[in-house]
């Protein structure tokens, strides 16, 4: 098959289909990208689609597969979306009552998306600078020094919301992260 009778076939076909779509999805983003699908393994497999009226019934049978595998999808994304926040909800440790956790928490929030990742990333991640560096895209000095200064500016957000021992929270804890090698003990 053709470029233009692809396009005619397309012309022909465009308006049925998305109503065929609209009719058995719950959105019509969702129908659109069915539609979109169908039209993608046309294209893939023209070769194989029949002539005439019977190319409208081989892209309602595609359709109907593209439907069914965008069911079966959404199916496994809510299994393991809800086994996700099962094993979040279970795994989350709960600040102690009348601790600073909420607002340390609340001021980590308040930092800006920089500040955040650099300190999420070794405090969370447990990276060094140089694997920081790898993710981040930059040199291991400038992540030392982005680095430093987010714990500063996160120590001192620390202090202005009144908790208080902002050094330790600024600071990731040794224990959490894996033992690196320093450049000293290398020498």
């Amino acid at each position: 098959m053709g470029e233009d009778e692809f396009t005619a076939v397309y012309a022909a076909t465009y308006r049925p289909l998305l109503g065929y779509a609209l009719r058995r999805c719950d959105s019509p983003e969702d129908a659109a990208d069915v539609v979109a699908e169908t039209f993608a393994i046309a294209w893939r497999r023209a070769a194989e689609m029949p002539a005439g009226d019977q190319a409208r019934l081989w892209l309602y049978g595609v359709a109907h597969r593209v439907l069914a595998n965008q069911r079966r999808g959404a199916r496994r994304n809510t299994i393991k979306a809800a086994a996700l926040r099962a094993e979040l909800a279970a795994g989350t440790p709960r600040p102690a009552p009348g601790g600073d956790g909420p607002a340390v928490a609340d001021v980590f929030r308040a930092l800006p998306d920089r500040d955040r990742e650099l300190l999420a990333l070794v405090a969370w991640e447990g990276l060094s600078h140089a694997e920081i560096a790898t993710v981040l895209g930059c040199s291991r000095n400038a992540v030392g020094i982005r680095l430093h200064r987010a714990r500063g500016r996160f120590a001192r957000a620390l202090r202005a919301a009144g908790v208080d021992d902002p050094s330790a929270a600024a600071r990731p804890r040794a224990a959490a992260r894996p033992a690196r090698s320093s450049r000293s003990e290398l020498t």
